[in-house]
């Protein structure tokens, strides 16, 4: 009887027991979270490319910026030298103009257009003309086009230009060394003295007064020859 009673005890021990077991096993396996599937790798790999394209993004408008940065310091450093030009390009500008205003303001200088021009009261040869030309920061008119000619020709002087031959015989250049372009020459001029025999190789050019056409008043002559002579001062001529 007794050896019944306790081979139902160890029975009902062993049921128990397995029960437990059952349970406990059902228990970790429900705490424990089932491995990720394909989508789930699929939703990983997404979240790590776009982590690494904000890594990208980020590095280049580092970059940007920075060179944005480098820029504008280097604008920066700039304006100081471009202040300093500008303050020079003024004080130039003042300088010709106060240049400008204190040589015609003496008599016998006259405006037209932006120039200033000087007729003389006296007689010289054309290279004496030219060098007092020269000490006042002038030089012999430049005649080069129909509005200063018909200017110079209302003024009725016979005086010497700034044109000559001197260099090369027929090649007519200005005084500061362009060649000769639109013309304004009495008829049958230049004749390089043909004429006048007495005064050969006529290298420089004089306007004739009492012309009746504007645009025919040139007359080559004899640079030993004394005239009175016209000064041009522009902006270019100053030193």
């Amino acid at each position: 009887m007794d050896d019944y009673v306790n081979k139902e005890v160890v029975e009902i021990d062993k049921v128990i027991e397995g029960n437990q077991n059952g349970a406990m096993r059902r228990v970790t396996t429900e705490t424990h979270p089932s491995a990720p599937d394909g989508s789930g790798r699929r939703l990983y790999g997404m979240v790590a490319v776009s982590f690494g394209m904000l890594c990208v993004l980020q590095v280049a408008l580092n970059i940007s910026l920075r060179l944005v940065s480098d820029c504008l310091t280097e604008e920066r450093d700039q304006l100081p030298a471009s202040y300093n030009d500008l303050i020079i390009e003024r004080d130039q500008l003042q300088k010709e103009k106060d240049y400008i205003m204190g040589k015609c303001s003496n008599p016998g200088w006259n405006k037209f257009e932006s120039c200033w021009y000087f007729v003389s009261s006296e007689s010289k040869t054309w290279s004496e003309s030219r060098q007092d030309c020269v000490e006042r920061g002038a030089d012999l008119v430049i005649v080069n086009s129909r509005e200063k000619q018909r200017f110079l020709f209302a003024l009725n002087k016979r005086a010497w230009i700034g044109l000559t031959d001197r260099e090369t015989e027929g090649s007519w250049k200005w005084v500061d060394g362009t060649p000769l372009r639109t013309r304004y020459w009495i008829i049958d001029q230049p004749n390089n003295g043909r004429s006048l025999s007495s005064f050969p190789e006529e290298d420089c050019v004089e306007l004739q007064n009492g012309q009746d056409q504007p645009e025919k008043t040139w007359n080559d002559l004899n640079c030993a020859l004394k005239r009175i002579w016209i000064c041009e001062l522009c902006n270019n001529n100053l030193l």
